[in-house]
């Protein structure tokens, strides 16, 4: 119920042809300018924290600008971006917008290779300077390089050992910068390779950069630099002389998405954008393999490469529940199992109490997962009336009615009424104002006699629970509040594009640390903090254990449910408050193609994972603890 910051949003455009095709053809040499502007608009969803694009022009000669970006903070980025690169054509007059070919060579803006970026910041890191793309220039064309990506690597600190040890210096530590020293460094590499393979054909002038421009492998520059990254992403770059790629992790935790014709190469984090920007039905839609890039050359020819071997398949179950678009329809299916399989649960959390029971939602991107807890609780209520009536064959019309007329209380019970400003949110306000973030449908609930049961997709701090919803739920004078989560409790930080990374973040967490005390088995919490201070001393790039699972283990999931309740309810609620979460094998149930659950269940693909989350055990445990 509380947002989370969380992985960003990748879009690249190629166009094949000369922009010249496109204004016949389309009435426009606009036509993949306008195609970034929908891919991105499309994933509004994954970044609002800022945009970016970067175009490179293909048909610039020396002396004039061929690679352009711009650049944006908050949630209004990307129509600030498109609207600065329009602004920019007011330079020029309705005939010179009109004329492809003087677009191509004169106008900003107007290339064949564009990139775009959607941010959240996963780091803490905010600001222009980390608002993708960067870009690496160089009196080369070839050397020039803007990256994007959606991603967070684990091992950061080892790049920026790797790379300074070849004499580099780069001046600024975050992920996205070190990537662009170490990439750009390679890029020179091969440029360099090109270079004397030139000289070594008597090559001279103009002719050596045609040389190198039609034959830099990219492929080259990705293997090398690969190698060293521990985490989850999908890397995007165009040099300035046109060569562009998108690549994919080994263990597939972040998504990506292509499609190709013989006009255009478009790539994105989802597959329902793809489709809608480029009207396609999903099987035209191809899904980047693990450990594989699309490789575009400068002449825009495609190709798919295994850059690095698979690993054990490792998808964000995350990203299905939560992050991506719901008009995916393999993901709106998923999310419509994770509501439907919660359903015999929640019958029981209400004592099948289907007549006194109001069902409904919290916040919309549980609505999904909301329509399959419904048809669940609807079928038991189906199977209900067929065992009446097989029981009671000579029943009359009326009681034939009145099981018949028996139905599903849906209601939307709380609707979002104001977004609360950070001007007015500051010191003692906040948690008085965060109350009334939401307000509730009254009369919906007949006081002292129903339940409410209302599903959100996932409950990570609890904050808002706390701070609002379970007391306007209060409000309606239930008899018992349920909350159910459609994906199971949330114990672990991530570190592969998610912003929790801190353990005390975790209302799981705490619960299961209280529980510890409780129960004086808190030699569990200083045994774990003695082991992750000795698993620090290994290699980073060694395989750990969790120590982090050893502070759930003492307990079942329904007791750890039990305390969340303890913790979250606000005194004064007369209701009595139950949470349903999702459990493993449900989650898997309805996402079989996304293995990957280490937010729950703490078994993270890569060994930078385990390593991070053991650090941040041993913060909690000297700055919360005061160790």
């Amino acid at each position: 119920m509380e947002p989370l910051k969380h992985e960003c949003g990748i879009a690249m455009v190629r166009l094949r042809k000369p922009l010249s095709y496109y204004h016949d053809k389309y009435g426009t040499w606009m036509y993949g300018l306008n195609k970034l502007y929908l891919l991105m608009e499309k994933q509004h969803n994954r970044g609002q924290e800022g945009a970016g694009l970067a175009v490179v022009k293909l048909n610039s000669r020396p002396g004039e600008e061929y690679l352009f970006r711009e650049r944006a903070l908050g949630s209004n980025a990307i129509s600030e971006i498109f609207d600065a690169v329009h602004k920019s054509f007011h330079a020029y007059s309705a005939e010179q917008l009109s004329d492809a070919a003087f677009a191509s060579s004169q106008i900003p803006y107007a290339g064949e290779c564009y990139m775009g970026h959607l941010r959240y910041s996963t780091t803490g890191k905010s600001g222009l300077t980390f608002v993708h793309p960067m870009i690496r220039r160089s009196n080369w064309r070839a050397k020039c390089l803007a990256i994007c990506g959606n991603f967070n690597l684990t091992n950061v600190d080892g790049i920026f050992q790797e790379i300074t040890s070849v004499g580099q210096h780069p001046r600024n530590m975050s992920d996205t910068h070190i990537l662009l020293e170490q990439i750009g460094h390679r890029l020179d590499r091969e440029v360099e390779r090109l270079f004397c393979l030139s000289k070594g054909q008597n090559l001279k002038g103009m002719d050596i950069t045609h040389f190198i421009e039609e034959r830099i492998d990219l492929s080259n520059v990705l293997k090398t630099c690969s190698g060293f990254w521990d985490g989850g992403y999908v890397m995007c770059g165009v040099t300035g002389s046109g060569e562009s790629y998108a690549m994919r992790d080994p263990w597939g935790i972040r998504p990506a998405f292509y499609y190709m014709d013989d006009e255009i190469i478009v790539t994105a984090s989802e597959r329902p954008v793809i489709q809608t920007a480029m009207n396609l039905p999903a099987e035209a839609v191809q899904e980047l393999m693990p450990g594989e890039a699309i490789l575009i050359n400068s002449n825009g020819v495609p190709r798919i490469e295994r850059i690095l071997e698979p690993k054990q398949y490792q998808a964000c179950s995350f990203e299905r529940i939560y992050f991506s678009r719901g008009s995916d329809q393999d993901i709106y299916r998923e999310r419509k199992a994770l509501g439907y399989l919660l359903s015999d649960r929640i019958l029981r959390s209400i004592d099948y109490d289907i007549q006194h029971t109001i069902f409904s939602f919290i916040p919309n991107t549980a609505e999904v997962a909301y329509y399959g807890m419904i048809e669940g609780i609807d079928h038991y209520l189906d199977e209900r009336k067929i065992r009446t009536i097989r029981e009671n064959p000579h029943m009359s019309e009326t009681e034939l009615r009145e099981v018949l007329a028996q139905k599903v209380r849906a209601e939307k019970v709380a609707i979002k009424d104001i977004k609360l400003r950070t001007f007015i949110t500051e010191g003692n306000s906040r948690n008085d104002l965060a109350a009334h973030v939401y307000d509730i449908t009254y009369g919906t609930v007949t006081p002292g006699v129903d339940n409410l049961v209302v599903i959100d997709d996932s409950i990570v701090r609890g904050t808002t629970l706390r701070q609002s919803i379970i007391g306007i739920m209060d409000r309606l004078q239930p008899k018992k509040i349920v909350i159910v989560s459609s994906s199971p409790q949330i114990r672990y930080p991530d570190y592969y594009g998610i912003d929790m990374r801190k353990m005390r973040e975790f209302v799981a967490f705490r619960a299961a640390v209280a529980l510890l005390q409780e129960r004086g088995m808190e030699h569990i919490l200083h045994e774990s903090y003695q082991k992750a201070l000795e698993l620090r001393k290994q290699n980073f790039g060694e395989e750990v254990e969790n120590v982090v699972k050893a502070i759930y283990k003492p307990f079942t999931a329904e007791e750890i449910s039990d305390k969340i309740v303890d913790i979250l309810k606000p005194e004064g609620v007369r209701a009595k408050v139950e949470i349903v979460y999702q459990s493993l094998e449900g989650l898997h149930e309805a996402i079989p193609n996304h293995p990957g659950d280490w937010y729950f269940s703490g078994d993270y693909p890569t060994p930078g994972g385990a390593h991070l989350v053991n650090e941040a055990f041993i913060n909690y445990m000297e700055e919360d603890l005061g160790k």
